[in-house]
């Protein structure tokens, strides 16, 4: 059982998804900058882990540490994009 329990995972490396696109992350523990560098998301942009249901995602920073589970979801979005700014336009 122990062997199918390690088939899940790409030799010790954990399945995501960052921008739709599969990564095996070499570790089950990143911080934001490293899945950023994974998925080849460059400055300027912010990276949101996709929760379940209808609890809102969650915005990973840069330095902050995140325990990686096979199948977990991460996009990215421009910092610029600001919809509820005073100086958005209708």
């Amino acid at each position: 059982m122990k062997q199918q329990d390690a088939g899940n995972k790409h030799d010790n490396k954990v399945s995501i998804l960052i921008d739709k696109k599969q990564h095996f992350a070499p570790k089950e523990e990143m911080t934001g900058a490293e899945l950023k560098a994974l998925g080849g998301i460059g400055p300027g942009y912010d990276l949101f882990k996709e929760m379940p249901g209808q609890h809102d995602d969650v915005k990973i920073g840069d330095s902050e540490r995140i325990r990686l589970k096979n199948g977990d979801h991460f996009y990215s979005v421009p910092q610029s994009l600001n919809p509820g700014a005073d100086n958005a336009t209708a």
